[in-house]
């Protein structure tokens, strides 16, 4: 084990236009600006960009936080022509109040739909949720979700109270091999598994917009935190495919830390109680620090506040 996660403290999405983004997110979701400002020389060593510089803005719905970076110089863009199951894709999955009045808002806003036909009620197998995928203005994807009553964290009915975008419950990540992967986030990090089913048929064709469409999923949460927490989703017409390749130091910081040969445009940021195995990298706020790559080159960051 490297470390015991024990809880997701955000997503970090790595954007071309800030300030454009964050007005999206804001104006959107209801989104809240809480923090940001220049990413600190050591963090970006560690990420493998210490040739660039880069800001953030850290942004909060409800008690959820998801951070924006842009580097400089950018990165290459998110691919264009991604479909649902290509290996680069994770989402952040935003719990909706009412699935009809948010789909109806987002309608009016500058996002492309990757769900065909509108919201998907899928059956029970896969938790009867109403379920919409969609892309921001970069072309990020995201997804709407409603739980049935009775279903999902309680705290989403607390805040159904109050709005409409509640906050999210999961940021899901395309995997090569289901099994595989969960063994390396149990074993890994700690993880303990939420669920796990086998969703088909065609609501969930229309959701991720493709033909044939099998796929495995398996919720794992850290320890002590289930929402938000982590998706993996294993798609049979995609097994076959390689994994993602590592990049190395050099083409990192080339890239920007952004969506290319692995396309990883998101990072899941931990917060771990030790790092056991992983050699740390000290912050400017005595935190420790370490980055890690899942089997499929999803990027981690496991920090370790100070004590």
């Amino acid at each position: 084990m490297i470390a015991q996660a024990e809880r997701l403290l955000r997503v970090s999405l790595t954007v071309q236009d800030l300030p454009r983004m964050e007005a999206f997110y804001c104006a959107a979701f209801g989104f809240a600006r809480v923090g940001g400002g220049e990413l600190s020389p050591a963090l970006l060593r560690l990420l493998g960009a210490a040739d660039t510089g880069a800001r953030s803005a850290l942004l909060r719905l409800g008690a959820e936080y998801l951070e924006l970076v842009q580097f400089d110089p950018p990165g290459r863009p998110y691919p264009s022509g991604s479909t649902a199951r290509d290996p680069w894709f994770q989402h952040v999955a935003i719990v909706v109040a009412d699935m009809q009045a948010a789909h109806d808002r987002i309608q009016r806003l500058p996002v492309s739909p990757i769900t065909q036909g509108g919201p998907q009620h899928l059956p029970a197998n896969a938790g009867s949720v109403i379920a919409f995928k969609f892309r921001d203005p970069e072309s990020h994807p995201l997804e709407l979700i409603q739980f049935p009553p009775g279903r999902g964290d309680p705290v989403w009915r607390h805040r159904a109270r109050e709005q409409l975008f509640l906050g999210f419950d999961h940021s899901a990540i395309v995997v090569a091999d289901a099994a595989l992967s969960r063994g390396f986030y149990t074993s890994r990090l700690g993880l303990g598994e939420l669920s796990r089913s086998t969703n088909h048929g065609p609501e969930q064709q229309r959701l991720d917009g493709l033909a044939d469409d099998v796929v495995d999923v398996v919720g794992l949460a850290p320890a002590a935190a289930s929402t938000p927490h982590l998706e993996l989703l294993g798609y049979h017409l995609a097994s076959a495919r390689p994994r993602t390749p590592r990049l190395s130091e050099e083409e990192r910081a080339a890239y920007g830390h952004t969506a290319v040969k692995d396309a990883a445009s998101a990072r899941l940021v931990f917060e771990v109680d030790h790092l056991i195995e992983a050699q740390g990298t000290t912050l400017e706020d005595g935190s420790c620090a370490a980055q890690l790559l899942d089997p499929d080159g999803h990027r981690l960051l496991l920090i370790e506040p100070q004590r």
